[in-house]
């Protein structure tokens, strides 16, 4: 039923019910990210990605952190240069997260500071733990958000409230994380897994191509003119006109039967 990795390792990848859970594994530093679990986090949603026995994707930390941020033992001896080199590493990662064609959600469980808030950020959906705390501190530490925090908060909560986010460094807490839209739902944390795998199976019962092709649409749109925008949307209904799933879709609520999709 399931294939799990070696808990040593940074992060481990566990595969159930076509449902493939990243987790985030270093307790005793609050999931903190380093090079490496940035490293392990890229080849987690890559494998996910790439296998036939997954259609969707759960991230989430161990012990009582999603991600408490990125590990700050190493930033006093950063230059210029590999200060941009860490950024530009993770930005390319959580990117992965945010393009898979496969649905990506977020169980925050606890702490998503920093670069764990902007994991969550690059993720399709996010539910908490009526225990997470969130926020993006960086300018406590003199430096801004360096994953992607300043592009997608204001994306997902507006400038304003964004802005009041990252110049505060203020935490917030699930339900004020809810109220303002960072997080789609709260539900206490004994049930945030099967919460994320009751949505995430919600999903998978829907056809996979039309699934990549909404994520891709809605991840294009937002930045084209609408003009283009709409274009782009009708461009993919089309494809998805040509698929098999398509017609057994149409075919089965003719029918009044639940669809059989295959992701042809």
């Amino acid at each position: 039923m399931s294939a799990s990795d070696d808990q040593s390792t940074p992060v481990t990848y566990e595969v159930a019910d076509r449902i493939a859970t990243i987790t985030v594994s270093r307790p005793d530093k609050l999931n903190a990210l380093d090079k490496a679990t940035i490293t392990a986090l890229g080849a987690a949603i890559d494998r996910a990605r790439a296998a036939s026995d997954v259609g969707g994707v759960i991230v989430t930390g161990a012990g009582r952190a999603f991600v408490a941020g990125a590990d700050i033992s190493q930033f006093p001896t950063l230059t210029e240069r590999e200060a941009r080199e860490f950024a530009l590493h993770g930005q390319t990662v959580f990117r992965r997260f945010e393009c898979s064609p496969k649905p990506v959600i977020a169980a925050v469980n606890g702490f998503a500071l920093g670069g764990g808030c902007e994991l969550a950020l690059a993720c399709h959906v996010r539910i908490a733990s009526d225990a997470a705390k969130m926020g993006q501190p960086e300018v406590k530490l003199g430096i801004i958000p360096g994953y992607g925090g300043t592009q997608r908060l204001p994306r997902l909560v507006g400038k304003g409230r964004a802005l009041q986010l990252i110049l505060t460094g203020e935490t917030i807490d699930a339900h004020e994380a809810l109220r303002i839209g960072l997080v789609n739902a709260v539900v206490p944390g004994a049930e945030l897994i099967a919460a994320a795998r009751k949505m995430m199976s919600a999903m998978l019962a829907n056809g996979p191509v039309a699934l990549a092709l909404a994520i891709e649409t809605i991840d294009k749109g937002l930045d084209l003119p609408l003009e283009k925008a709409i274009e782009l949307e009708a461009e993919n209904f089309g494809r998805c006109a040509r698929t098999e799933d398509m017609r057994e879709g149409a075919t089965a609520f003719l029918a009044k039967r639940a669809p059989h999709f295959t992701g042809r």
